[in-house]
């Protein structure tokens, strides 16, 4: 799986950084999505498919 965000989408809500800790973080300056795992593992596929689908600016995209 590769994690893709559209950073200018991002309004910095974070909850993709509630739900996938891991993978998500978010700038200081102005909360907009740090992406910590590019090709997160297996074991964490679901919770990534769960952080896109909460973005309220459907700005995370998931491949394979």
């Amino acid at each position: 799986m590769r994690v893709q965000v559209d950073f200018e989408k991002c309004i910095g809500a974070g909850q993709c950084v509630l739900v996938a800790e891991t993978v998500f973080d978010q700038r200081d300056e102005d909360g907009i999505v740090i992406v910590l795992q590019g090709e997160p593992p297996e074991e964490e596929r679901d919770i990534v498919w769960q952080a896109a689908a909460l973005c309220p600016a459907q700005a995370i995209r998931t491949e394979g």
